[in-house]
């Protein structure tokens, strides 16, 4: 092992879930401090995860960062829950409140509270468009209620059932998605009377061709089903192959998202820094 072998800790987190195989798997990977993008891309492709999370914690605030496997993105939900979650009960030294400070969406804060994590997001409501985007509604394969535009597409659906049929051609929505940089939040009201409202996220552009649990799309549906329901506490069930529930209170230009996360693997990292150089 030469001098330059740099070995880091790595946890497997199952996010907006309490059962293992279940909700959204994010990498949070602990730093001393930050390497070089091109180092941090290539632990993200390696990990193969939807994101995988860098944290250097700081004191007060911990910087975070999130990495796909093709790309740094500007906020995600689920992998900034599992930081916190490592942070909380996989390390020492760290108790709620938490708060992190992210290159692109400003300072983020996770609470514990009712046996949940709560995190501290940016509202990003969205525009309705008279007419929703005819290649992006060809690529989702089902004609939409409602379109928004915003942060992401918001896709507005008659029924769970629908939303839930779902077949993209992904290679269709990638390359519609790459012209905005944005994904496709598929939504429809819930009927299970458990839930308010039901979602699938894709993102094909961005490496992911469907989110399991996106917390960030949240804070884009939340506030329009808020505003159509009247209701500033929901709960949102992801309907994809694994599942999650992301309970939801709206609080004027901020949403609180609530979930549970559970520890999945504990791992070594070794990267020889010669060899990862460009």
């Amino acid at each position: 092992m030469t001098n330059a072998m740099l070995q880091l800790t790595a946890y497997h987190i199952d996010a907006f879930t309490d059962r293992v195989f279940r909700g959204n798997p994010a990498s949070v990977v602990i730093l001393d401090n930050w390497l070089d993008d091109t180092t941090l891309q290539a632990i993200a492709a390696e990990h193969n995860l939807a994101e995988t999370a860098f944290v250097v914690p700081t004191g007060a605030v911990q910087d975070l960062r999130w990495f796909t496997p093709t790309c740094e993105v500007d906020l995600c939900g689920h992998a900034t829950l599992a930081s916190a979650y490592v942070l909380l009960h996989c390390r020492h030294g760290f108790n709620a409140p938490l708060r992190f400070a992210s290159r692109s969406a400003g300072e983020l804060g996770v609470d514990e509270a009712d046996g949940m994590l709560w995190l501290d997001f940016p509202a990003r409501p969205a525009q309705t468009v008279e007419q929703a985007p005819a290649a992006i509604e060809a690529a989702l394969g089902a004609n939409s209620v409602e379109w928004y535009v915003g942060a992401n597409h918001l896709a507005v659906f008659k029924d769970a059932a629908t939303v839930a049929a779902l077949d993209p051609d992904m290679r269709a929505l990638a390359k519609c998605n790459r012209e905005d940089n944005s994904g496709v939040i598929a939504t429809a009201p819930a009927d299970d009377g458990v839930h308010d409202f039901v979602s699938r996220y894709f993102a094909p552009a961005h490496g992911i061709d469907e989110a399991p649990v996106t917390g960030s799309a949240h804070c884009t549906s939340a506030p329009y089903w808020g505003a159509r329901l009247n209701k500033t506490e929901l709960a949102g069930r992801q309907i994809s192959q694994r599942g999650g529930t992301v309970m939801c209170r709206l609080a004027g230009e901020r949403v609180h998202l609530g979930g549970h996360a559970v520890r999945y693997a504990e791992s070594r990292i070794f990267i020889d820094l010669e060899d990862a150089k460009p």
